[in-house]
């Protein structure tokens, strides 16, 4: 609810009180954009009101918008600072904070990075580095390292052996907070063009297509027997912490099915129109990708997001692979006249929708008592960029 004020009372209030105030900003509340003024006093917003501030000091945005600080559910960006290069691994706190300075620089106030918990046939590293990414995330943080507030989204790909005992060996470290389930095979889920994965396997192998089909029916017969045993370990640890737990790339009715057996209660990534339309129909939350939407389409040929927004199938926007594109896909889908979101509600995708998902009530979102984790964002021929943001009150771009 916002505070009404007269200019004469704003002053009086904050006389002997320090306080960060920003004014003439188009600011973006949860229901419409108000033309006014935000104050920010030990790190939490105190006050809102329509009209300038006549407060001393007061930043002028000059039209600017105020927007909430994003919220990233699921980035696996990380992943790409320690290996810059497909065969250069890069010193981890060092990556770490190359990816904090790609994170904050999209808007992204708070990241859940998620982290893949095993290996696949194609990245066999990936179980080796798990360890050593957390532990550089939690040394850079308690040292002031980190400009965005990153926490783990840990991704447990259930076709690995592996896989329960690195969960168990790092589920309970506070930084984690959120948990998915996923399996990738071809053929299966992300994978379901048979055809395409066949052709583009033999072209890089040089093997022939019949050699690629009958190991591929060899991989997915063992893999497929390894994830049934692995999915309820994986389930049974979450469900113990009480972590939120999503099912990732849901294809067919009957992976919804499976995450609602399970206490799955955010279908990510849904592959078909299907697959979303059962996670709305069964109560999940659903998350989409920004990247999705920024490129016209699915990279893997599933369901483009501008159909799932078109059908009121999106909760929830994440970056995937490219860090800004949270802000982007905001500021396009409310400038879309063939969808009926505004920018209060394309942004609430990006922001307030991800924290509640992620267990953060405290934050994502211009309201009295929310911490101010906030975004001064501009516009240049339609594209959306940051000139300067805040972490509970405190200037950090």
């Amino acid at each position: 609810m916002l505070q009404e004020m007269n200019a004469t009372g704003e002053a009086e209030r904050h006389a002997n009180r320090t306080a960060i105030v920003i004014t003439n900003a188009r600011v973006v509340l949860p229901g419409h954009v108000m033309h006014g003024t935000v104050i920010v006093e030990n790190g939490l917003i105190t006050e809102i009101h329509e009209g300038p501030s006549r407060l001393e000091g007061a930043i002028d945005f000059a039209g600017d918008y105020l927007l909430p600080g994003l919220v990233d559910i699921h980035t696996d960006h990380f992943e790409k600072h320690i290996y810059p290069r497909a065969h250069v691994r890069w010193d981890f706190m060092r990556a770490a904070l190359a990816h904090d300075a790609q994170i904050i620089g999209g808007g992204v106030t708070t990241v859940f990075d998620s982290l893949c918990v095993g290996a696949t046939t194609d990245n066999p590293h990936r179980a080796e580095i798990l360890t050593p990414m957390i532990e550089a995330l939690e040394q850079a943080t308690a040292a002031g390292m980190l400009r965005a507030e990153h926490l783990v989204h840990l991704r447990c790909e259930i076709t690995d052996p592996a896989t329960p005992a690195l969960t168990a060996a790092n589920i309970d470290r506070p930084i984690v907070r959120v948990m998915s389930v996923m399996e990738h095979l071809p053929g299966i889920r992300q994978s379901r063009d048979i055809d395409g994965y066949v052709a583009r396997a033999a072209k890089s192998t040089g093997e022939s297509p019949d050699l690629v089909r009958e190991k591929i029916k060899v991989l997915v017969a063992e893999k497929g027997e390894i994830g049934a045993a692995i999915r309820p370990e994986i389930v049974a640890l979450a469900r113990a912490r009480g972590l939120p737990l999503m099912s990732h790339d849901d294809t067919d009715i009957e992976h919804i099915d499976e995450a609602l057996a399970d206490g799955v209660s955010i279908s990510e990534f849904p592959c078909s129109i299907e697959a979303a339309q059962a996670a709305r129909d069964k109560g999940l939350g659903i998350v989409a990708g920004a990247p999705n939407i920024l490129r016209g389409g699915s990279q893997s040929g599933n369901i483009a997001v501008r159909d799932l927004l078109t059908a009121d199938l999106v909760d929830i926007l994440a970056s995937d692979y490219v860090p800004r594109s949270l802000l982007d896909a905001a500021f396009m889908i409310a400038a879309d006249p063939g969808l009926s979101y505004d920018l209060p509600r394309s942004v609430a995708m990006v922001t307030r929708a991800p924290a509640l998902a992620g267990g953060l009530k405290d934050r994502g979102e211009i309201s009295l008592g929310l911490r101010a984790d906030l975004i001064r964002t501009d516009l240049h021929d339609g594209h959306p960029f940051l000139k300067s943001a805040w972490r509970s009150g405190m200037r950090v771009a």
